[in-house]
């Protein structure tokens, strides 16, 4: 018997696309299986063809967001850059970009599921700690070589200045959900991207 995960059929991605919007606008406590049926336009069984729960749903969706993010940053045209710093700002820049009106579609699946799960659903806890982790150490890297360029003495680490580019962006996500517009989102990340001008500005002590 195949596994569940394995199986492709275009009824299980209508329901894995649908549950990214609808886990984003609803939350995933409030999100029932009909709404996301609903949304997909399949039916209770086609659903639990594929999945045996919200959750096994969930996780699917989680690793679903991850493949088209990885793919989505992978084509960036920031990437392009020579300069380790460009990328870094052209990164943040990229982000600010893909902000818009329509905060369930521009907000991010992990940061959505973890503030509800973390406590309650350890799998769905792990499993976007792991894809943020992913981002992290992948943001890390340009992080890295831009600090050996620019400030090599400087005493923070790349990771953790990655880790702080995260918690911007997912924090700045919350604020633009709370006041239901991306504005206060797009003024984060300026702040952020100034930031980190000031800091590769530096002169770290010899």
């Amino acid at each position: 018997m195949k596994d569940r995960a394995q199986v492709h059929h275009p009824s299980k991605t209508k329901l894995l696309d649908a549950s990214l919007r609808v886990i984003r606008s609803k939350g995933y406590s409030a999100t029932t299986v009909d709404d996301i049926c609903g949304a997909a336009g399949v039916t209770k069984g086609s659903f639990f063809h594929h999945f045996s729960s919200k959750e096994e749903l969930a996780l699917a969706a989680a690793d679903h967001f991850a493949g088209m993010a990885k793919e989505l940053f992978a084509t960036a045209p920031y990437t392009h850059a020579a300069d380790p710093f460009a990328r870094l700002l052209g990164y943040v820049d990229f982000r600010n970009g893909l902000l818009c009106d329509d905060l369930a579609f521009c907000t991010c699946l992990f940061g959505t599921m973890v503030q509800e799960t973390y406590d309650t659903h350890p799998n769905i806890r792990a499993a976007c700690h792991g894809h943020l982790h992913d981002h992290v150490e992948l943001l890390a890297k340009d992080i890295a070589a831009a600090k050996q360029e620019r400030v090599p003495d400087a005493r923070w680490s790349a990771e953790s200045l990655a880790a702080f580019t995260q918690a911007v962006l997912q924090g700045a996500f919350v604020l633009a959900k709370a006041e239901n517009s991306p504005g206060v989102a797009a003024e984060s990340l300026a702040h952020l991207r100034r930031y980190l001008e000031m800091l590769f500005a530096e002169r770290a002590p010899a």
